[in-house]
């Protein structure tokens, strides 16, 4: 069994205010429940309006098959254009 941790700093451009960032977020997670079958919730709350630290996480019976499902992840993020990438890092236990 492995697991695939992402962690994913955004900016959110379109943010004048908290509500605003929640908001965005909230589409942007359930969007990624909804495709890719992951848990994620926002890590590191800031009262920045415009940045948010997003956690991913998913469980499989390979490294490969882990992998693959967080790249996709990823570059789903990169297209999507709900929210800005700014940095990404992966993790596998």
């Amino acid at each position: 069994m492995v697991v695939g941790i992402l962690r994913l700093d955004v900016h959110v451009p379109g943010a004048q205010s908290l509500k605003d960032k929640r908001s965005a977020l909230k589409s942007v997670k359930d969007q990624l429940r909804g495709r890719f079958n992951v848990a994620v919730a926002e890590v590191d709350p800031t009262e920045k309006w415009q940045r948010a630290t997003l956690g991913v996480s998913t469980v499989g019976e390979d490294r490969a098959q882990v992998q693959g499902l967080l790249r996709h992840v990823t570059d789903w993020m990169r297209v999507a254009h709900l929210v800005e990438l700014i940095q990404v890092e992966e993790e596998y236990l």
